[in-house]
């Protein structure tokens, strides 16, 4: 079963080239790896890495910011390769952030399970330890996680059987060919696209199962370099579930869950002077969302204005 490898990046043109450096020493070696920046600096020097063969590798951009559009742009590529390849064996499509580290055998862990379990169309994995969820963290703790010198951290994506989920993590998720041939990520969700991972995951789990696999383990430092700016991530936050529960892809029980809840974090911690995450900013989105609401107009693509 064929592996690629889809990296959608701004901004970190560094961290990509380390992430291809781990992905050097995956036991199934990629197909191609794809690399989809923005803008031309988002890859700078990567076409000159020295470590993946060079066939095996694709570098290019889109000349617009958005996780979903950089991610179809590397399903466009795929496509494109795989009619080259005419081939009847099945592959699957991984999308790794530039700033998560997989284990060695992340790969060949999700092929087998794609291979044993035709059912199963969509693999998320074990996350040993994640940035986002407190201070960020570099690959000398990655490497001491995924060796065992560092105890896994509480997460929402751990235990140690198999289960259903109901949403990939974005950070490290992959997807079988016959979901990738069907369904695209919804590029009105621009720029962060906060919560495309579920949508996206609604779409595949049409076609089969969506499962968490223990065996595919990795780490999420959590950069913020490249994020958007705190008012526009504040905006997402209310108006991506609110397009996604209207587009069926997300209950509405959660939607106002992840509302709720963001409202108040950001309300509670917006004096937070020198804080990491712009809380104030966040809030400010959060507000300026629920008034669109109330005037009829929120939508995630507002926040290409703002």
């Amino acid at each position: 079963m064929r592996a690629y490898v889809v990296i959608a990046t701004k901004g970190r043109s560094r961290e990509v080239a380390e992430l291809l450096g781990w992905l050097d020493r995956q036991t199934l070696a990629p197909t191609a790896v794809i690399v989809v920046g923005a803008e031309p600096s988002d890859i700078e020097g990567l076409a000159e890495y020295q470590g993946l063969n060079k066939s095996n590798r694709i570098v290019v951009t889109t000349g617009v910011a958005g996780t979903c559009l950089q991610r179809n742009a590397g399903f466009d590529y795929i496509h494109a390769l795989e009619q080259q390849q005419r081939s009847e064996a099945g592959y699957f499509v991984t999308f790794f952030d530039d700033d998560f580290r997989p284990a060695d055998d992340w790969l060949a862990h999700c092929a087998e399970v794609l291979k044993n379990q035709p059912q199963v169309v969509a693999v998320t994995g074990r996350v040993l330890g994640d940035g986002a969820r407190g201070r960020p963290l570099s690959s000398d703790d990655a490497r001491s996680y995924l060796e065992g010198r560092c105890k896994p951290a509480s997460h929402w994506a751990s235990g140690e059987r198999q289960v259903e989920f109901q949403s990939m993590y974005g950070c490290n998720m992959a997807f079988r060919d016959t979901v990738v041939t069907h369904c695209r990520f919804d590029e009105n969700l621009p720029l962060y696209g906060w919560q495309e991972d579920r949508d996206f995951t609604c779409q595949a789990s049409r076609y089969g199962r969506t499962v968490y696999i223990p065996g595919c383990q990795g780490v999420h430092l959590g950069l913020s370099t490249g994020r958007v700016s705190g008012v526009r991530f504040g905006y997402s936050q209310i108006a991506n579930p609110w397009y996604l529960i209207g587009k069926g892809t997300m209950k509405r029980t959660l939607g106002a869950k992840f509302v709720l809840r963001h409202l108040l974090a950001n309300s509670a911690r917006f004096l937070r002077h020198g804080a990491r995450v712009d809380y104030a900013g966040r809030l400010k989105g959060n507000l300026l969302a629920i008034h669109d609401l109330a005037r009829g107009r929120c939508h995630p693509q507002r926040v290409l204005t703002l």
